[in-house]
């Protein structure tokens, strides 16, 4: 039987009056890559702030590799915020270095060969990068690390086809390699939901609909498709 990774039971989170988070219930899966998706205040980027000790619950009881979360769990969680930015004008290999020092399980080695992969030229410094080029190498210091969980919050916004193309070039390869769990926030569904084992579509902060991504994709034709019935 397949160990999880997260459990959420009945957790809740509100902003004054604005319900983030509304009882949900959720169970992850270790080793699987399962698309967190949903519209636009469906609370996503909340639960990923939870799961990653950033946020608390109001209420319920939220677990993350067995704790609850906090600076123990934080150090084996490789997390891509929305609009992160973690390093100052450095070139991507002194950001590398940077990495190297600061993130737990970053590994050079990896964080060169997927550089490579990308396309991102090592010398460049970050404030001469593409909006694409600086998305790429932030996800590298996510996914250059041999940690259990990571999660990215849509790390495709704002990024041309072709560097979209790279980044799931990599994570593909990424996670192929090692025993990593990911969870994936993004609207770009059409171009990553071969990359899903599965599927979480959350609503006004509660779970909408949950399933095996080959099953949903039998019933519907895609996950795209889905997303557009769910109102995504």
């Amino acid at each position: 039987m397949t160990e999880p990774i997260i459990i959420a039971e009945q957790i809740s989170k509100s902003y004054g009056r604005k319900q983030a988070i509304d009882h949900l219930s959720l169970t992850i899966e270790k080793g699987s890559v399962t698309g967190i998706l949903g519209g636009n205040g469906a609370g996503k980027s909340t639960f990923f702030r939870m799961i990653t000790g950033l946020v608390r619950p109001d209420s319920g009881r939220l677990t993350v590799l067995g704790e609850e979360p906090g600076w123990r769990t934080n150090s084996q969680i490789a997390y891509l915020p929305d609009r992160a930015r973690w390093y100052g004008n450095y070139t991507a290999e002194q950001t590398f270095d940077w990495g190297s020092n600061i993130l737990p399980g970053f590994e050079k080695s990896e964080a060169l060969r997927l550089a490579e992969l990308m396309n991102l030229p090592l010398d460049l410094k970050t404030e001469g990068m593409s909006k694409g080029q600086e998305a790429r190498l932030m996800l590298i210091l996510c996914i250059a690390r041999s940690v259990p969980l990571i999660v990215l919050d849509e790390p495709f916004s704002g990024i041309d086809g072709s560097s979209r193309e790279r980044i799931i070039e990599a994570l593909i390869d990424a996670i192929s390699e090692k025993e990593q769990t990911l969870l994936i926030s993004t609207h770009e569904i059409y171009e990553v939901e071969g990359l899903m084992d599965d599927v979480v579509f959350l609503k006004d902060g509660a779970v909408q609909l949950t399933g095996n991504a080959e099953k949903l994709r039998t019933e519907y034709g895609s996950i795209y498709d889905l997303s557009k019935k769910m109102g995504d």
